[in-house]
């Protein structure tokens, strides 16, 4: 994904959807939250997934990137499975997803500038440097 515009921008404009759609359900005073066994397997999945690319990421603006999605998918994951969620909880929730979707969009789109080579980052993380 680092230095990659198409991956960068891709991801940027999922992340800003996402943030759009977190911020209209609070808009319009919409807090609820899916509770069925399809939606936490859904969730659980994908906190599997990510975690498994957070582990391949080749650049720390990747990393940033992938952490917070992370940890959107692991409130959501836990939200889902949490049927008697207080209200003001989720409408925190929604609040927090909406600043943590905002922040991937502009995590994502620092991934498209990179001033070293890929080769070079992948170096240097197999060596334990820092970047």
């Amino acid at each position: 994904m680092c230095g990659t515009l198409l991956w960068g921008v891709a991801g940027a404009a999922a992340s800003a959807y996402f943030s759009y759609l977190s911020y209209s359900h609070l808009s319009t005073g919409d807090y609820s939250w899916t509770h069925n066994w399809w939606t936490v397997l859904t969730y659980v999945v994908w906190v599997v997934l990510i975690a498994g690319l957070l582990s391949e990421t080749l650049c720390w603006r990747e990393r940033i990137f992938f952490g917070l999605v992370l940890i959107i998918f692991l409130l959501g994951f836990a939200f889902s499975a949490w049927s008697s969620a207080p209200e003001n909880a989720v409408r925190q929730l929604r609040m927090a997803s909406t600043v943590l979707w905002a922040l991937a969009a502009v995590a994502s789109l620092t991934t498209t500038f990179n001033s070293t080579s890929k080769t070079e980052d992948a170096q240097r993380n197999s060596s334990g440097g820092t970047q």
